[in-house]
């Protein structure tokens, strides 16, 4: 993390210019965060995507001091098919503090209920959660103790699997990296548009919102420029990226945990209860661990629409710091999963509506 820090941040204030607004304030929230042991909920950071190295590059604006601090850094979110092709690379992401995601298009392992996501919301709540030991035969799990890293003890750490066959380590299991900071591209996708225009936000993006045990922060994100680094239609040599661009960070208010601006109680509250009701229907020892839904919680009306509903005030929280950015209001049907069905049936690539698209 902090070898990729710093030469990100080389690399953004050197060849590169980046500029931020309202860091002060993130900056703030993560300096109350420091301390492991006094944090009181996760955090979550939410924005646009236009390049596929919007992250290491986002986070060039942060001093060289949080780079050195992997358990108040961000985790996030990449393509199994992408970033986790062989050892090497899976090894590099995963103590860059990358979660391995499954594309449901590409992989019938996908979609918002992959075990991925379920150690998202693990990592958003306050343990301990059942896993499995690396010590133990595989079909073995129990609670997990307070261990500080799951680095620190390579011959027994707690692990999690993707599709049945492969092996990650857990990090939700461990003391350091309680309530951590989780980032999110909700698009899914880089999205390269003339008018900066976004996709719609896909689902998985509630579920770290209304099922971890504490809401938690939720800051907004509006980036600019990365795209100029690494365009989508750029010549050859594509694999480098250019200089000379000028990029750019906005950050939002926090609108989640106890900000007055918190939009999310009402709908965590009406997931509570309909959680509560499903708690209600089994027998005592057959409750649900955090991260782990019924049916009902995952394709019951109720359900599907409160994350419908959490998604959109998602984006638009995302759509408030584009506005004060300086940007004209998109047009409301840009949100809508029927509106990018008409971008011509390809999956990535020159879109219909001029904008680029590709897997990140």
């Amino acid at each position: 993390m902090g070898l990729v820090g710093t030469l990100t941040r080389a690399f953004m204030h050197g060849p590169n210019w980046q500029d931020a607004h309202g860091l002060n304030g993130f900056l703030e929230l993560l300096n109350k965060r420091a301390d492991v042991g006094d944090r009181k909920r996760g955090l979550i950071t939410v924005s646009n995507h236009i390049s596929v190295i919007d992250d290491p590059l986002t986070w060039g604006v942060l001093p060289l001091r949080y780079h050195f601090n992997p358990s108040n850094h961000r985790w996030s979110l990449g393509s199994y098919d992408i970033v986790f092709k062989n050892k090497a690379m899976s090894t590099f992401f995963v103590l860059g503090q990358v979660l391995p995601t499954h594309r449901l298009h590409k992989d019938p392992h996908g979609g918002p209920f992959q075990p991925t996501l379920r150690e998202a919301v693990r990592l958003l709540s306050r343990p301990p959660f059942s896993y499995t030991s690396s010590a133990l035969p595989v079909d073995r799990s129990f609670k997990s103790p307070d261990i500080s890293d799951p680095f620190s003890s390579p011959n027994d750490y707690f692990t999690y699997t993707t599709d049945g066959t492969d092996t990650f380590p857990a990090p939700s299991a461990y003391a350091t990296r309680h309530y951590s900071w989780i980032h999110i591209f909700p698009e899914g996708r880089v999205h390269q548009h003339p008018h900066k225009s976004m996709r719609y936000f896909k689902w998985g993006v509630a579920r770290l919102i209304l099922e971890p045990d504490v809401c938690p922060d939720i800051v907004p994100i509006w980036i600019e420029g990365n795209n100029e680094i690494m365009h989508e239609n750029r010549a050859a040599p594509r694999w480098l990226p250019r200089v000379g661009k000028t990029c750019a960070v906005w950050f939002g208010d926090n609108v989640g945990g106890e900000s007055e601006g918190n939009v999310f109680h009402e709908l965590r509250e009406r997931w509570r209860r309909l959680a509560e009701n499903d708690r209600r229907k089994r027998k005592p020892g057959q409750e649900l661990e955090v991260g782990i839904l019924s049916e009902e919680l995952e394709y019951g009306p109720e359900a599907v629409k409160l994350r419908e509903e959490c998604t959109m005030r998602v984006r638009g929280a995302v759509l408030k710091v584009r506005r004060e950015r300086g940007l004209p209001d998109e047009d409301p049907k840009e949100g809508l999963v029927a509106t990018w069905r008409q971008e011509g049936g390809k999956r990535e690539g020159q879109m219909d509506d001029g904008s680029l698209v590709k897997d990140s």
